[in-house]
């Protein structure tokens, strides 16, 4: 067999390992692959967490949306935790005790809270709001949020 035979079975080899290796390196071997869901809040159950608090979950692998429903003096207690929270108020207005202020978030407005920020809330008026959390709560999945049922 010449040389030049040699050097072309011998790439054309490693050409056909190649896509075997690329393909090793898209596996992802510590995550399931996702579900997909199409949902309207109207078919998610919603949950009284007590007699002016209620919420619906809509939860991912990494990241739960929350649709939370308040009704006016509603108090949600100081609390933390691990979870970066992103809270949109559609409907009504918040006040938050959080990092040493005061802050009014009103239909139409964002507040996002870093991951073990202690925070407080109370329900100016009655409020719709969505929060979102990642990864999702384990507390609120398990219904272990105690803080809340009081």
């Amino acid at each position: 067999m010449k040389k030049s035979s040699k050097k072309r079975n011998v790439a054309k080899k490693k050409q056909a390992r190649k896509p075997a290796v690329a393909l090793k390196q898209t596996i992802s071997r510590s995550a399931k692959p996702g579900e997909l869901k199409h949902l309207a809040w109207e078919k998610v159950e919603a949950e009284a967490i007590n007699p002016l608090f209620d919420r619906q979950l809509i939860v991912g692998q990494q990241i739960m949306l929350a649709r939370i429903l308040l009704r006016k003096g509603c108090i949600v207690p100081l609390h933390s935790h691990v979870n970066e929270q992103v809270s949109s108020t559609l409907q009504g207005a918040l006040k938050f005790w959080i990092d040493g202020k005061e802050l009014i978030v009103r239909a139409g407005e964002v507040l996002t809270i870093p991951p073990n920020m202690p925070h407080k809330a109370e329900a100016l008026e009655d409020t719709v709001a969505i929060d979102v959390f990642t990864p999702p709560r384990a507390d609120w999945i398990n219904k272990t949020d105690g803080y809340l049922r009081k």
